[in-house]
């Protein structure tokens, strides 16, 4: 019996530039070249995000900004719910999931109207308890959670409230390190085992949300028990913005979706001594006199 292949999402964000043609470009080319099985967006009401000092303070990184402030740098990249529903309905069209992370109570109810198949929680907002009561009571699909930047008593926090509303079953929960890239040695890839051991009988999933460079981790990521795998998603990652150095271009997210595929089927043990490959390759070659 082999192992079943993970779940693969491109998580394009931001990386659409603020370009509804862009964006529709890159749900294309993830569904039709690398055939991923989702992709991703987000959804912010940044009015609602952001304090009003947040918003009007410039960019921390203003090489990257497409706006005069941080707030302007938000809804210039910010697409509204009439692009969103055309976006999942070109993802329909292609045949891949479309998804949104919600960052806000506005744009989980926004978005929970849409009815996708999943919706995310970002590390960033995974403790907005306004938030995740939001996917409980008004949405019925699956929450997805990223727990980077997270302590241990936090997560929890989290667990319990979703267990105590009985949605657990719905959940999948994200192991993750919030940098961008991340260096390999503070990925963590051993808490993917750690939260299926703590919760995996009671998850939908547990998965892996890399922000690092190449796809090696990821075959490790399955091979410890994700059965989800997000990466960030560009089409060139020397463009403009922060999450692009931390993206996969089309060729490597092609290729994490094909060795996570073929290596899920390795993941077996044998089904019988000999199995059929070998036998003709043992008549062959091996040694067995006086045995």
């Amino acid at each position: 019996m082999t192992t079943e292949a993970p779940l693969v999402i491109a998580e394009i964000g931001c990386n659409h530039a603020g370009s509804l043609e862009l964006a529709k470009r890159m749900v294309s080319i993830a569904a039709k070249f690398c055939e991923v099985d989702a992709v991703k967006f987000q959804k912010r009401n940044n009015r609602q995000l952001l304090s009003p000092e947040q918003y009007d303070a410039p960019h921390p990184n203003p090489m990257h900004s497409f706006g005069d402030s941080y707030g302007a740098h938000r809804e210039f990249l910010e697409f509204d719910m009439a692009q969103h529903e055309e976006l999942k309905d070109h993802c329909e069209a292609e045949g891949v999931v479309y998804s949104t992370s919600v960052w806000d109570p506005t744009s989980a109810r926004e978005v929970a109207k849409l009815a996708p198949e999943f919706i995310k929680v970002p590390s960033a907002t995974n403790l907005n308890f306004e938030v995740l009561g939001i996917l409980c009571d008004e949405y019925s699909g699956g929450i997805h959670i990223s727990l980077g930047m997270t302590t241990r008593a936090e997560e929890e926090q989290i667990v319990s409230f979703l267990d105590e509303r009985g949605r657990l079953a719905d959940v999948t929960l994200y192991a993750c390190t919030s940098g961008y890239p991340v260096p390999f040695d503070q990925l963590a890839l051993m808490e993917i085992r750690r939260l299926d051991e703590a919760y995996g009988d009671r998850l939908q999933r547990v998965g892996f949300s890399g922000h690092h460079l190449g796809i090696a981790a990821d075959v490790a990521a399955m091979a410890l028990g994700a059965t989800a795998i997000e990466r960030h998603f560009t089409l060139d990652r020397t463009a403009k913005g922060t999450d692009h150095s931390a993206s996969l271009e089309p060729d490597g997210l092609r290729k994490l979706k094909r060795d996570t595929a073929n290596v899920s089927k390795a993941l077996t043990y044998k089904a019988e001594e000999l199995l059929e490959v070998e036998k003709a390759t043992r008549e062959k070659l091996k040694w067995t006199d006086g045995l």
